[in-house]
């Protein structure tokens, strides 16, 4: 009896480590859980208005853009805190990393095209996904004084080179299009790997530490102000901009311009270090359902998809049909459904579903081609 008790210590122990063991940075999950909550809202609400921050009634389209970038910002963190945080690892630890990273990258791409099959009618982020993490796999050695100028700069330039890129004939083209699915276009990784970048120069800076969440709060707030002040003082037309200036010089949501990439990926940052100091206080606890959500979002990402095909299918006959879905009012079922079944599952099972099969694969693959030691 006392080894069997012992063992169902250890057990619950074992769950409850998975959420708030050392090896867990809980501000992190937090951020995760409300982008994975924020895309959800952003998919299955109707969100006509531009944000005004007089008018508490458009407040929700500040998930608009910016919770997919939150996102993407939180990939970088997550690529930096898997690769050794402020410490990477160097010599044939390292490549191992990178060889993980891509297999990852990989599975990202098979299963983003998945559920694009579904005909869910969503832009699936996988793919651009799968495309950034291979883009910052060759990037994982190099320390924050690097990586965050490095950031920078692509902020600054990117912009301009994607107005390029949007405006090949190639994207009117039916190949363009399937194209544009398989690689993510609606998250062009070209320049969005300026969040993944500044996420990963954050993690090598050192997300634990009260400095840098300081920094990334009144940075993050800092550039977020700056660029949507900028943009509500000269820009009058929130529809697509059709000279090349008006293109770069806007923070329209999924525009790249240069004020959407200063003003968003100020804003991840801004929100990911409130989370980190909010996780230092005893409302860590409050919050450990959505911590559990950003825990697994891939799983919860991907399960709110094929549950909408399945739901869409049954009901209305159409995956396709985005009017007809968001007319059941889905939001709320899902997302408490999401919360409540990312938090059973961490406290009785343990690691998300989904994580725990990409990170098998990943591990089974690599290990088959490490160099055995002489």
């Amino acid at each position: 009896m006392r080894g069997s008790g012992a063992s169902q210590g250890s057990w619950l122990a074992t769950r409850w480590a998975h959420l708030n063991g050392p090896g867990r940075v809980g501000g992190v999950d937090l951020a995760r859980g409300l982008a994975v909550l924020g895309m959800f809202a952003a998919h299955l609400l109707v969100i006509d208005d531009p944000i005004s921050w007089t008018d508490p009634s458009t407040w929700t389209a500040v998930v608009q853009g910016r919770s997919s970038i939150l996102f993407a910002t939180l990939a970088g963190v997550s690529i930096g805190l898997a690769t050794g945080g402020p410490t990477p690892p160097s010599g044939r630890a390292m490549r191992s990393a990178r060889r993980r990273l891509v297999v990852r990258a990989g599975l990202l791409g098979l299963l983003g095209l998945l559920l694009i099959l579904t005909g869910v009618p969503v832009s699936v982020i996988l793919p651009a996904y799968a495309i950034l993490f291979v883009c910052a796999a060759p990037l994982t050695a190099l320390p924050a004084r690097a990586l965050l100028p490095l950031a920078a700069g692509l902020a600054l330039v990117m912009p301009f080179v994607q107005i390029v890129l949007d405006a090949l004939p190639v994207w009117q083209t039916p190949t363009g299009a399937d194209l544009s699915l398989v690689l993510g276009w609606h998250y062009p990784f070209t320049t969005w790997i300026v969040f993944v970048v500044a996420g990963l120069g954050v993690a090598r800076a050192g997300v634990a530490r009260l400095g840098v969440q300081v920094w990334m709060l009144a940075a993050g707030a800092l550039l977020a102000i700056v660029a949507y002040g900028m943009d509500a003082a000269t820009a009058a037309d929130p529809q697509p901009e059709d000279s090349f200036g008006g293109a770069v010089w806007t923070a329209r949501a999924h525009s790249s311009g240069l004020l959407e990439v200063i003003g968003s990926g100020g804003f991840a940052l801004a929100v990911v270090g409130a989370c980190l100091l909010l996780c230092r206080t005893p409302a860590r606890w409050a919050v450990l359902p959505l911590r559990a959500v950003g825990a697994m979002p891939l799983t919860a990402y991907t399960l709110q998809l094929v549950v909408w095909a399945i739901t869409a299918a049954v009901v209305l006959g159409d995956t396709g049909d985005l009017a007809g879905f968001r007319a059941l009012a889905p939001f709320w079922p899902f997302a408490l459904g999401t919360i409540v079944f990312a938090t059973g599952w961490a406290l009785a099972v343990g690691r998300g579903p989904l994580e725990w099969v990409f990170d098998r694969v990943a591990r089974l693959a690599t290990r088959s081609v490490e160099p055995r030691a002489e």
